[in-house]
């Protein structure tokens, strides 16, 4: 039987030991660490990328599907944005492809087929991984880049976070499991297969927001800050 890349789904008694040490993974982290060293952003996306992939959250999102959304808002939502300010883009691109294109890859791996073989083939697993995490970058770079007008950048945000959104609520209200790699660990955890999409549906529908909050904030403050310079 296929084992998905962050091994087989743990019981809740062994999880706080589950932690992945794929040599290939932390001499990669090792390196980007290194290489983002004066980057505080990028050494912060680094910590962040070793949560996804290091720490017993990589196990767990073998079990459940909800580990899985968290896994995957810790990509595109935090990692992605740290990454485009440690590596700003040098021109000022249009938004909309990069959005549309990190919208199509996220909807993409969340069709059952498609996300099902992502968890017990290693090499679909990794394309999932860095097509989220790089489509993501993209859009980021393209909405965070300096020279961006605020309301441009406070539409795409919350553009952004709507699409998620809208997943998260298709997720949380579908009537039946949608994931065969999920049909059996939940239980152990104590939920149904249902109740734990349900949960997921609910991550990308509530708490992502958070982040996308987070950095709509950060954008306005520096849209007022140009406005109250240019008026004095």
């Amino acid at each position: 039987m296929a084992i998905a890349y962050c091994g087989p789904p743990p019981l809740p008694a062994d999880l706080a030991t589950s932690f992945n040490l794929d040599p290939v993974l932390l001499i990669a982290l090792v390196a980007l660490g290194i290489g983002l060293r004066h980057h505080r952003t990028g050494l912060l996306a680094v910590a962040v990328l070793a949560i996804a992939f290091v720490s017993p959250l990589c196990a767990l999102s073998s079990a459940l599907f909800s580990a899985r959304v968290v896994h995957h808002l810790l990509l595109v939502a935090i990692a992605a944005p740290l990454l485009a300010v440690a590596f700003p883009a040098r021109r000022t691109d249009r938004i909309v492809l990069p959005f549309g294109i990190a919208t199509v890859t996220l909807w993409a791996w969340h069709i059952p087929a498609a996300y099902d073989l992502a968890l017990v083939n290693v090499g679909v697993y990794w394309a999932m991984q860095l097509t989220l995490l790089g489509s993501a970058i993209w859009f980021w770079r393209a909405v965070l880049a300096r020279d961006r007008s605020p309301v441009d950048q406070l539409v795409f945000i919350v553009a952004a976070f709507a699409q998620m959104g809208l997943l998260g609520a298709i997720l949380t209200f579908a009537a039946t499991p949608l994931y065969a790699a999920h049909t059996v660990a939940p239980y152990a955890w104590g939920l149904t297969p249902l109740e734990d999409q349900a949960l997921g549906g609910l991550v990308m529908w509530v708490p992502a927001g958070v982040p996308y909050a987070v950095l709509a904030v950060l954008v306005a403050r520096r849209g007022w800050g140009r406005l109250t310079g240019v008026m004095a």
